[in-house]
């Protein structure tokens, strides 16, 4: 069975969703990042990178990248959450989940932010933004007359983009500039397995391990 190590409202919700979504038995562990700790003891010890996602495989081994996770999750789902290797939806997809890690996920992180969480000053706030929403307006167009990024189906890339947006509302960034993304963030909130995933997870980054 996979254990996802993940701290709630963070880049390892999108691993969590798609955990949910792929019908694969699973099991979650919450990290407190503040002492590096889970209830199993000292994350680091687990996770020598001491940051989330981790993904423990059946096999015992850890993998890390939220991307790679997603991947991983994908291709071991008998639903079609990726695409089979090396077709052109395929490689579709890796672009996704490259682009939205490299300049979306790593924009939201401030070097001015206080603690390990989202920018929690308006210096921080200002920066984010700045870097943030020119890559927002891109995946805007891509979005025009679809649901989702790819195929105007669900996929890997799409529970990403979700922390992304979802990122946007806890800052209270808005998305009005953004019609597309702001119908997807709120597509995303009506599936099921959404709304349980959120729920488990509960208050953003609270400590729970």
């Amino acid at each position: 069975m996979n254990t996802l190590f993940y701290v709630s409202g963070a880049s390892s919700l999108s691993a969590h969703i798609l955990l949910k979504k792929s019908r694969l038995p699973y099991t979650v562990t919450p990290v407190n990042l503040d002492t590096h700790t889970t209830s199993l003891g000292d994350y680091h010890q687990l996770n020598p990178k001491n940051y989330i996602p981790a993904l423990q495989t059946e096999s015992g081994d850890f993998m890390t990248e939220c991307a790679v996770i997603l991947e991983y999750i994908s291709h071991q789902s008998s639903l079609p959450l990726m695409a089979d290797y090396a077709t052109e939806q395929y490689w579709q997809q890796r672009m996704w989940l490259n682009y939205i890690a490299t300049e979306l996920h790593k924009n939201f992180i401030s070097p001015f932010r206080k603690g390990n969480w989202l920018p929690n000053t308006p210096e921080s706030q200002d920066l984010v933004r700045s870097r943030v929403f020119p890559r927002l307006a891109y995946i805007e167009k891509a979005l025009a007359g679809q649901s989702f990024l790819v195929a105007n189906q669900f996929s890997a890339p799409d529970a990403y983009l979700f922390v992304m947006t979802n990122w946007c509302r806890r800052l209270a960034f808005s998305l009005t500039d953004f019609p597309n993304l702001d119908r997807f963030d709120q597509h995303m909130r009506q599936d099921p397995a959404m709304q349980s995933v959120l729920k488990q997870e509960g208050k953003p980054h609270s400590s729970k391990a």
